[in-house]
């Protein structure tokens, strides 16, 4: 297994995760919080899907699809305590906007060669990415870091577990 096949694999891993996670929530559901200062899944949906288009544009501007206007800043922290379902996307929408995300993302990876997977990412992603390959590698983090959080949701809405 090469690089670009590993990073492919964590990030296929996560979405089987988060994937089976979503499944079977309503609209309604996902805006459930599992405490008050949390944020419901909605808005992490399009938080994620927005991180990963912005990361991955960044490192290779041009990469991703373009998102509706206004997209980010529907999912940004100033949004995050709205629990107004007419001030987010549909789950189906959201689904969506994923799929075209992730399939851009892979589509980056693939053209991408072993060394360019170490090329410095922008000053802005440098903190938590310095190179693209970490910026690939964070798709998988940042997408089973939040699903971890819909574990409980799943639970409090009366779930079995999955994994």
């Amino acid at each position: 297994m090469n690089t670009k096949e590993a990073i492919k694999a964590s990030i296929g891993m996560s979405q089987m995760i988060s994937s089976g996670y979503l499944e079977d929530l309503s609209d309604q559901e996902m805006l459930h919080r599992p405490h008050p200062e949390c944020n419901h899944i909605k808005w992490q949906l399009g938080h994620l899907i927005a991180s990963e288009n912005q990361m991955i544009d960044a490192c290779i501007p041009g990469s991703m699809p373009k998102l509706p206007d206004g997209f980010a800043e529907k999912y940004s922290r100033e949004s995050a305590t709205s629990d107004d379902d007419n001030s987010f996307h549909s789950k189906s929408e959201l689904m969506e906007l994923f799929q075209q995300t992730r399939a851009a993302t892979l589509a980056a990876l693939e053209g991408c060669s072993d060394s360019d997977l170490d090329n410095p990412a922008p000053e802005a992603l440098k903190s938590y990415a310095p190179d693209w390959g970490t910026a690939f590698v964070l798709q998988d983090s940042h997408w089973t870091m939040h699903a971890g959080q819909w574990a409980v949701i799943r639970r409090q809405l009366g779930r079995p577990p999955l994994f």
